[in-house]
């Protein structure tokens, strides 16, 4: 295997994109308790990335007998055969191990064992609980609220501050309708492979509203933000506001029972845009206020 097809397998085994938002989220949890870009985030962000693909390709390993089945996953490292599930699992172990010492080094144990949470929580219990219930996400999506939290500790917060709750309550809560919109999408590959489905519990209609209250629900938890002192800045607090009038307006579509053409991915990319936004304006405000 030449150099850069190694590069393009790894970077395929530990899901770089979905990472490197884990690692957007870390670095605004430290800006928001620190109040300032230093050195110090550095290796708090350079470890969470680390383990975060360890995370990744520990799932790869996994979710290996299923991935085969669905046509969005067949071709994944593992199913097609580009490289075997035990170099996966060494893969994954080293980073995990690696990425839980530079979360220590650059930071504290407390951190470190958030961090390791996050890892538990995901390969240990979300990626099981997917297999026996449709409802996985929910608790799933705790994963999403943990890599903030290391960064607002790295970065010298103190776990028991009401705001990081708001933060990482935010964090939490966004990821349900994210979710549902990819089983509006591959919903009946999923149904296919074995897993529970909620595709097959509900109309598609049904799924459409209850991801519209997801996402209003996503938009007020927002709104908390700017009210709750962690933010300084008129500017990025209008910003939140504008920017959560748009998701429910735009999100407001998915209760229309018209039989127009309905693309899932279109309405998956606009919550991550807000997401984005969102943390754009976490990790900027506070070198303003």
């Amino acid at each position: 295997m030449s150099i850069k097809s190694a590069i393009r397998l790894l970077l395929e085994l530990n899901k770089v994109k979905i990472t490197f938002a884990v690692t957007l989220t870390t670095i605004a949890g430290y800006v928001l308790a620190k109040n300032a870009f230093d050195a110090g985030l550095v290796l708090p962000v350079l470890g969470i990335f680390i383990l975060a693909c360890g995370s990744a390709a520990l799932n790869h390993y996994q979710d290996r007998d299923k991935d085969v089945l669905m046509k969005r996953t067949m071709n994944r490292p593992i199913p097609s055969g580009k490289v075997s599930p035990n170099w996966v699992l060494f893969i994954a172990i080293s980073e995990i191990v690696l990425g839980t010492y530079i979360i220590y080094l650059g930071s504290n144990f407390l951190a470190a064992q958030l961090g390791l949470l996050a890892l538990i929580w995901y390969n240990g219990i979300y990626t099981p609980l997917k297999r026996k219930t449709a409802f996985a996400v929910v608790p799933g999506s705790v994963i999403g609220a943990i890599p903030p939290m290391v960064g607002w500790v790295a970065g010298g917060g103190e776990l028991s501050d009401p705001r990081l709750f708001i933060l990482a309550f935010f964090f939490f809560i966004w990821q349900v309708p994210h979710f549902w919109l990819l089983m509006l999408k591959y919903g009946k590959e999923y149904e296919a492979a074995g897993y529970p489905s909620i595709t097959s519990m509900i109309s598609k209609q049904q799924i459409k509203n209850a991801t519209f209250m997801w996402t209003a629900a996503t938009a007020v938890t927002a709104l908390m933000i700017p009210v709750s002192g962690l933010m300084s800045t008129v500017f990025f607090k209008i910003t939140i506001v504008l920017a959560s009038v748009w998701l429910i307006v735009v999100f407001a579509r998915l209760l229309s029972s018209k039989k127009e053409d309905f693309n899932p991915f279109y309405y998956f990319m606009q919550i991550n845009y807000f997401v984005l936004i969102m943390i754009i304006a976490l990790s900027i405000d506070p070198l303003f206020g």
